[in-house]
């Protein structure tokens, strides 16, 4: 099993709302790396850190997994969606996504400040500068830390 971080932004759709939702495709994204991670390498049952970002406490919310193998993106071909990619053929789709299904919300929201001061984490994606990717690999040692994190004092 792997490990993963997304990124969403909670008044999009927030931790709360896959809670509601149980299962929801993970639409949207529009960066080669993040795509190519989930048409490549995410496998069903992995573990996801779902993070809250773009907000007052940016931050790790909560826990999802992999609901399904990858599969184009519908929202790529749909002329209504903010998503709409004119120049993504249906017969070589350019973005795909994978279903997420909730887990838990953690006890507290694991901040980015708290995670950017543990150097513990080593060279983690998402405390680098200028980091913008809205899906990563986490290794299972900084998932271990992370979660560890929830059971810490803010």
């Amino acid at each position: 099993m792997q490990h993963w971080l997304m990124k969403s932004e909670p008044a999009v759709f927030s931790i709360d709302d896959l809670a509601r939702k149980g299962v929801e495709p993970w639409d949207g994204v529009r960066n080669y790396q993040a795509r190519n991670f989930m048409r490549e390498s995410m496998r069903i049952g992995d573990g996801v850190l779902f993070y809250h970002s773009n907000c007052k406490e940016p931050g790790v919310a909560g826990i999802a997994e992999v609901a399904s193998k990858a599969y184009p993106d519908p929202s790529q071909f749909d002329r209504s969606s903010n998503h709409y990619d004119a120049g993504s053929p249906r017969a070589a789709p350019r973005w795909w996504l994978v279903d997420v299904r909730f887990v838990r919300k953690l006890a507290r929201v694991v901040p980015l400040a708290a995670l950017q001061r543990d150097e513990r984490l080593g060279d983690f994606a998402l405390t680098r500068r200028g980091n913008r990717l809205s899906v990563l690999p986490v290794t299972t040692s900084q998932w271990r830390i992370i979660l560890a994190h929830e059971r810490q004092n803010a």
